[in-house]
């Protein structure tokens, strides 16, 4: 399971490396990637809803704000494994079909894949905050973040996502020798 790159795992290096929400991720489909600009076109999120007489139903929204429609670009060698699965614009990523596949589906399979490798405490989530303390530890200045977070306000960015940590801080601080 670990060493196979099969569609639910690519969705976690998607992830990892786009920071896109898990819906986000369950919401996209072949017609959203643009491999010659390594981009991918974040219009829609998957997720589950109640319907209020104690049932639920999977159903496909617009992402939850203005700014989190927007346009995220991917490093190359992401674009180079995408090549490889690249399938019918209509089709779903994750699925690998005309339906989306649900969050939990999702989210139920990282809990296994980081079982398997001994790792504790983190969820789907914990992704988006590492592609964001990567992003901040790689020099991206906060606001070109914010808008591939999909966020409104930088605050939210910086407060929410954006964590010090003692090697970046020894980075800065040894710029202020030379």
């Amino acid at each position: 399971m670990l060493n196979e790159l099969n569609l639910p795992n690519l969705c976690i290096l998607l992830s990892l490396y786009t920071g896109l929400r898990i819906g986000e991720i369950c919401g996209l489909q072949w017609q959203d990637i643009n491999l010659k600009q390594s981009s991918i076109s974040v219009t829609k999120t998957v997720e589950r809803i109640s319907m209020g007489d104690g049932k639920t139903k999977v159903v496909i929204n617009p992402p939850k704000t203005k700014s989190s429609i927007r346009k995220v670009y991917m490093p190359s060698f992401l674009v180079d494994i995408l090549k490889s699965y690249k399938s019918s614009p209509e089709l779903f990523i994750l699925s690998g079909q005309i339906q989306p596949k649900e969050p939990r589906f999702l989210q139920y399979h990282f809990k296994t894949v980081i079982k398997k490798l001994n790792i504790s405490g983190l969820s789907f989530h914990s992704l988006r905050h590492t592609y964001a303390s990567m992003c901040i530890e790689n020099g991206f200045d906060p606001k070109t973040l914010s808008e591939l977070l999909g966020h409104a306000d930088v605050k939210i960015t910086l407060n929410t996502y954006v964590h010090s940590s003692d090697s970046l801080k020894k980075k800065y601080v040894k710029r202020l020798a030379g």
